[in-house]
């Protein structure tokens, strides 16, 4: 008489490359998701102040995102792990918690009060071009052409973005050219985030991958805390506790934190870097289609002309990674911080 199949094997094993997909939806999804969730707030005031702020959204999220990695990377935060650690190291590891845990989340997050979600997402694409070319210059790597191409024509298409941008109010005036402040914040961001990936690349490769990534989201949160409390003061996060915030955040942080994280770790576990990369470059395609559907905000006409480029660009750069069929940096496991630094250029800023 033969035993009957264990139940769990008749279900079909979810492949890395389906949660990989999911999460970069959920990421795609996550500009979108937080400028609704302030206008919801902005209908709900507490005593004169919107308690879903962004700040408080980015406060909270971050502090379920450094829960989320725990529970996953707790076991790496041992004694022997922490003792191989020199002082170099931390010093690396706080500079790039600085510079992508707390200054370019806060940079973006004020962005998204300022601009359009859209040009949010493709002026993010600064972040790649930048980061290819701090590589060559810093780290001496050598770039294809295909890679270059790509990026070049990611590069003007942000600046198409951000130059055929009509007339607002929230535009600074510098010589003659007229910049959103929004826009220059997101650039600005994205120098940040490409800063602290050469960093992550140059000093940081044989890290644990809990290890930093803990490290970065609990400083980083801790440092976003007491910068918007000097520049905004004690009151800012009065309404972090309160009970309409924390059931919207729930939301937020159990969909793009909690879901959106474990899906994207689950699936970097075993896809290659070339497939997470084709993967993360759809990010922006689902950011302006979410834009759309969730807010209402169709692309303008500057956008769609940015946009069009940037995505010939991110066209061009997996083309250029396809081809490097016998690299062990292109084609190994995603398990290494620069790996999957990497992979994230290509997906840009995921809600957190």
């Amino acid at each position: 008489m033969t035993k009957p199949r264990r139940p769990h094997r008749l279900i079909p094993k979810i492949s890395g490359q389906t949660y990989l997909w999911l999460a970069m939806l959920i990421f795609g999804a996550s500009s979108a998701i937080t400028r609704k969730l302030t206008e919801i707030g902005a209908q709900h005031f507490i005593s004169d102040r919107n308690p879903i702020s962004l700040c408080n959204v980015l406060f909270v999220g971050n502090i379920c995102a450094l829960i989320v990695l725990i529970l996953i990377y707790w076991r790496q935060w041992n004694k022997a792990t922490l003792k191989q650690l020199s002082r170099k190291d931390w010093v690396n590891l706080t500079a790039v918690a600085i510079l992508s845990g707390a200054l370019a989340p806060g940079l973006i997050f004020q962005a998204l009060a300022l601009t359009g979600v859209n040009n949010v997402i493709l002026v993010g694409r600064l972040e790649p071009p930048l980061t290819l070319a701090l590589s060559v210059w810093l780290l001496k790597e050598r770039v294809g052409v295909w890679e270059f191409m790509g990026a070049v024509a990611a590069f003007v298409g942000v600046t198409l973005t951000i130059l055929l941008q009509p007339p607002e109010s929230a535009m600074m005036n510098m010589g003659g050219l007229h910049l959103g402040l929004g826009e220059l914040l997101v650039a600005a961001g994205s120098v940040a985030v490409a800063v602290s990936t050469i960093i992550g690349k140059k000093h940081l490769s044989q890290i644990p991958l809990g290890i930093y990534s803990i490290f970065r989201t609990a400083l980083g949160t801790v440092i976003f805390f007491c910068i918007a409390l000097i520049l905004y003061g004690s009151d800012h996060f009065a309404d972090v506790l309160s009970p309409f915030l924390w059931q919207w955040m729930f939301l937020y942080g159990g969909l793009i934190v909690v879901v959106g994280q474990s899906f994207w770790i689950k699936g970097l576990k075993t896809a290659t870097v070339s497939v997470a990369s084709l993967v993360a470059s759809f990010t922006p395609i689902a950011g302006i289609m979410a834009a759309y559907l969730i807010l209402g905000e169709a692309p303008t006409l500057a956008q769609y002309v940015g946009g069009s480029v940037i995505l010939v660009g991110i066209f061009l750069s997996q083309v250029g990674i396809l081809r490097q069929t016998n690299s062990r940096v292109a084609f190994g496991k995603v398990n290494s911080i620069p790996a999957e630094q990497q992979v994230e250029t290509n997906m840009g800023f995921k809600g957190i």
